[in-house]
């Protein structure tokens, strides 16, 4: 039997930030949801239940039921049939079912969601050089050597890749980047996947690639986030060939680089007057 939270637990629901949106079921998911924000919901709590909500926001128990279905959709609650409505941990759940129908199957998008990754990432390597902290350095070290013990082997070099990637973006101490890098991560593998498999036929060279990512952490190691980007921004310059190949176009650097005007040819020189009198002559 559901076993239902007493109402102390969920009283602050009704001083929450005014709302005014055109129906009763909004303002009802928005006070939930601000209240998961601030944190007075944490992951694991308890909701009240569908009656208790209903009663407590003056709605009837099938918007009430919506409104709690509405919040499972974007991951941060657990409805069970039976059981008692639970706070998840925020994660880049939706963000990766929403990533997944964007792009589909087609080249295009996935070229396009390279070009995020790369859009995305070289910022990242700087925060994560501004905002390290000890901890974070050893576990970047340990990933690192993940990385040197996984070469020869592309399964175990993806996962070590990848997880290399990730803990830079949770190094940013940005939630938002954290989120979006979640969001990416299953596109994010199955282009390593598809990189792989080409460096597999035009000749890999794992030390080259080990070797860009010590850059990028040797520069966040010392906490030269400009350094870091510059290094980042050249180990994605390193793939773009790979990229042109595998997907049909253009990576984010060649664009940018095919958009940079032309530079003018240098006038040449005045001559001086002594000169300009003996071509005239």
């Amino acid at each position: 039997m559901q076993t239902e939270p007493t109402a102390p637990t969920w009283d602050f629901l009704s001083d929450a930030v005014p709302a005014a949106p055109s129906r009763l079921g909004d303002v009802m998911l928005e006070r939930l949801t601000q209240a998961i924000v601030d944190g007075r919901f944490k992951p694991g709590d308890a909701l009240p239940s569908e009656s208790q909500l209903a009663a407590a926001f003056n709605v009837s128990k099938p918007v009430a039921r919506d409104a709690l279905r509405e919040l499972a959709a974007l991951g941060v609650v657990q409805v069970q049939q039976g059981k008692v409505s639970r706070i998840r941990a925020l994660d880049g759940g939706p963000l990766q079912r929403f990533y997944r129908l964007a792009i589909g199957g087609g080249q295009k998008r996935l070229l396009e969601a390279v070009q995020l990754r790369r859009i995305l990432e070289t910022p990242i390597a700087r925060l994560a050089a501004e905002n390290r902290t000890a901890a974070d350095l050893a576990v970047l070290a340990g990933l690192l050597q993940q990385m040197e013990q996984s070469r020869g082997d592309a399964q175990r070099w993806i996962e070590a890749d990848q997880a290399f990637h990730n803990h830079l973006a949770r190094m940013t101490q940005n939630q938002l980047l954290v989120l979006q890098m979640h969001g990416l991560e299953l596109l994010i593998q199955q282009m390593m996947v598809r990189f792989n498999a080409y460096q597999a036929t035009a000749g890999r060279d794992w030390d080259a690639t080990l070797a860009r990512h010590r850059r990028i952490a040797d520069a966040v190691i010392a906490g030269d986030g400009e350094a870091a980007q510059v290094a980042m921004e050249a180990h994605f310059a390193a793939a773009d060939r790979a990229v042109e190949s595998i997907f049909g176009g253009p990576s984010a650097g060649q664009q940018a680089a095919a958009r940079k005007p032309a530079r003018r040819p240098a006038k040449p020189a005045a001559l001086p007057a002594a000169a300009r009198r003996r071509q005239a002559r």
